[in-house]
């Protein structure tokens, strides 16, 4: 399980190959969560550096939820609901997008659709044969 307290020694190197983001990055994005606290109902199992580390996680590795919440140990519901509050927060801060002007010039040609048909040759096994007997 990655955890927050497992992993706060690693260099920025190291931390941005594992989460996509730099450890200063990362603390604007815990400092902007931290005011966005949920003081009502059941605290959550996870803290909030890891609930953080669970989100960078699901959209690193686009992997499912099943999967975060497998190496969380949470619920895939509580997993849904940990990523939806986070970009949530995130969204809203205005700190944090993602680049949308498309790069111009020449070389550039965005009406391309590319489809890898790469082919490899596999060998089908022959059918025995059959026979039946009367």
């Amino acid at each position: 399980m990655m955890r927050y307290k497992d992993i706060q020694q690693l260099p920025d190197i190291q931390f941005k190959r594992l989460t996509g983001i730099s450890w200063l990055t990362f603390d604007v994005m815990l400092t902007e969560l931290k005011q966005h606290l949920h003081v009502k109902g059941r605290p959550c199992k996870l803290d909030l550096e890891d609930q953080l580390l669970l989100c960078l996680n699901y959209w690193r590795e686009y992997r499912t939820l099943f999967h975060v919440r497998m190496t969380y140990c949470v619920s895939e519901a509580t997993a849904s609901r940990i990523v939806r509050h986070v970009e949530d927060c995130l969204i809203s801060s205005n700190l944090f997008n993602l680049n949308k002007k498309i790069p111009k010039g020449t070389g550039f040609d965005w009406n391309v659709v590319i489809v890898d048909t790469t082919k490899f040759q596999f060998n089908v096994p022959k059918k025995a044969k059959v026979e039946l007997q009367r």
